[in-house]
């Protein structure tokens, strides 16, 4: 079990403007709910977390004034906090607080229709549970989260928790139908890195239902992550942007993992580009046909076919497209699995 406190596109665009893409019409930046993060604030973000170890339960940006807060157990942790230009925010459970709660629902509480990951707005392990969880379940996590001292928060949410998977049309690979995240590169070879749970169902892959094959599996990992990589083979050299699919495209120049409060849109074949907000980190999906670890939960609304798609935020790419519960009017529940994993996994970078 892993711990980090801290859909293919639409190929037939990959093939008719030579770059892979991602997403609709733009998302509106961030509101009064969430907050942009920059490249400085990521690395401010890594640093601190790497620095401060169990002195700290988590980082999340502020939706009113956009600051990066750190939140700390300890005075002299604190003090380095606002040394290096973030906020700090004292609270009463560490980081070691946190996942011993995870660790409890884990083995009292491993229910399908059910997800966990650190909130550090209020310092607790968020709990969701999706329609499928009945009374007796309902009671047995209740119990477990009881135990926990306050340190556990649980929601039911609508619809149920599933890959996003479909079988219809943009890349397609034993019979089913995914999306792309992201173009990468190791040397001169060209790749894109898509969801696990697609790259598991087939080792060949296409632009068209049916067509030519454009990319061959190179690596899959499902369940415990969420990732896969294939390599092009057709001669093709894709461009490292998102399809915004309104004739426009993102540019994707680095990689960060995700921080709490933040803006990010998601960009799949089937609800094109969606927008939210980060809610949760270090986030357990329990899914039907084994669990997914160390995820990210957001706002965004995502649909049958967007697995294996991109969330990102401006020219930064944050992770790819795992499930969701489903999506009610503008607010969604949309998983990733943090893009650096799958990125250090496999030793490619973005471009």
């Amino acid at each position: 079990m892993r711990r980090i406190l801290r859909t293919r596109t639409a190929l037939t665009a990959l093939l008719a403007a030579g770059a892979l893409g991602l997403g609709a019409a733009p998302a509106d930046a961030g509101t009064a709910a969430e907050a942009a993060a920059g490249t400085a604030t990521y690395a401010l973000d890594t640093a601190l977390s790497a620095r401060l170890g169990d002195d700290t339960a988590g980082s999340y940006l502020d939706r009113r004034t956009g600051a990066l807060v750190i939140t700390v157990t300890s005075d002299r942790a604190a003090e380095q906090v606002r040394a290096a230009g973030a906020v700090a925010k004292r609270v009463e459970r560490g980081a070691a607080r946190l996942e011993a709660a995870m660790a409890a629902l884990e083995s009292g509480a491993k229910i399908t229709g059910t997800s966990w990951g650190i909130d550090p707005r209020t310092n607790q392990v968020s709990v969701e549970a999706d329609r499928s969880v009945g009374a007796r379940e309902l009671a047995r996590l209740r119990k477990v989260a009881a135990a926990q001292d306050g340190a556990v928060r649980i929601t039911r949410v609508p619809g149920t928790f599933q890959r996003e998977v479909a079988g219809g049309d943009a890349i397609y690979g034993g019979g089913y139908r995914c999306s792309a995240a992201f173009n990468v590169s190791k040397g001169t070879a060209r790749y894109f890195v898509t969801a696990g749970h697609c790259t598991n169902s087939a080792a060949n892959w296409s632009a068209t239902s049916g067509g030519p094959v454009i990319g061959v599996r190179e690596g899959t990992s499902f369940p415990t992550n969420d990732y896969g990589i294939v390599r092009y083979t057709d001669g093709s050299a894709p461009a490292g942007n998102v399809n915004l699919h309104n004739g426009s495209y993102q540019d994707i120049a680095s990689a960060a993992n995700a921080v709490v409060g933040q803006a990010l849109r998601k960009s799949g074949s089937t609800t094109k580009v969606t927008s939210g907000t980060v809610t949760a980190v270090n986030v357990t999906v329990n899914y039907g046909d084994g669990p997914v670890y160390g995820m990210v939960r957001t706002t965004a609304c995502s649909a049958g076919g967007d697995s294996g798609g991109a969330h990102f935020a401006g020219s930064v790419a944050l992770g790819i497209h795992s499930g969701s519960s489903g999506c009610t009017g503008t607010s969604g529940s949309a998983i990733h699995q943090p893009v650096r994993e799958a990125l250090s996994a496999y030793g490619v970078n973005v471009y």
